[in-house]
């Protein structure tokens, strides 16, 4: 157990981190989410079954939820990108740069999906999303994205603290 002493002078113990809690040992056989239809094998989630060289016959099959389906069941995420000062015009352009942006990083990896795209109820004047993803790489790669495609918008990334690994990320567009 390690010690940690936090901010207000409380002490906080907690587990190390360790190989096995970083990188757990894989599921034997097949894992098939009931949510998605994803597909658990070797130690990763894949779409489908198809493009599988060397699938062993007779392998245990199981049905449970991937980690993408869980969080978004549990209302959790690992990426916000708050993006602020939207001008009207490119509004559709951005949303659907979102969408294709999500949609490409999902067909790479099935874990990597877009929560939800929200418009703040009490911010309905000033033009502003919330965008929530299953992970935080994904998260800092779209907001870079947006940066690069729209050259006037200021960013600022930061993450949560030491056992979570949350990413939040704030566009600010300049009109």
């Amino acid at each position: 157990m390690r010690k940690n002493i936090s901010k207000s002078g409380k002490t906080e113990l907690f587990a190390p981190r360790t190989e096995e809690h970083e990188i757990p040992k894989g599921k034997l056989g097949l894992v098939f989410c009931r949510e998605c239809n994803a597909v658990y094998y070797k130690k990763s989630w894949h779409h489908n079954l198809r493009y599988l060289k060397k699938l062993r016959e007779n392998l245990p099959v199981k049905f449970a939820i991937c980690p993408a389906c869980k969080m978004i069941k549990n209302k959790q995420f690992e990426g916000q990108i708050e993006i602020t000062n939207i001008p009207q015009k490119i509004s559709k352009e951005l949303i659907n740069l979102i969408n294709s942006f999500c949609k490409r990083a999902y067909g790479r990896d099935p874990m990597d999906r877009l929560i939800s795209i929200n418009q703040p109820k009490n911010q309905r004047q000033s033009a502003s999303l919330i965008i929530t993803l299953t992970e935080n790489q994904t998260a800092v790669r779209l907001a870079k994205k947006i940066k690069q495609t729209f050259k006037k918008a200021t960013m600022k990334i930061s993450y949560s603290s030491s056992p979570s690994d949350v990413a939040y990320v704030k566009l600010e567009f300049r009109i």
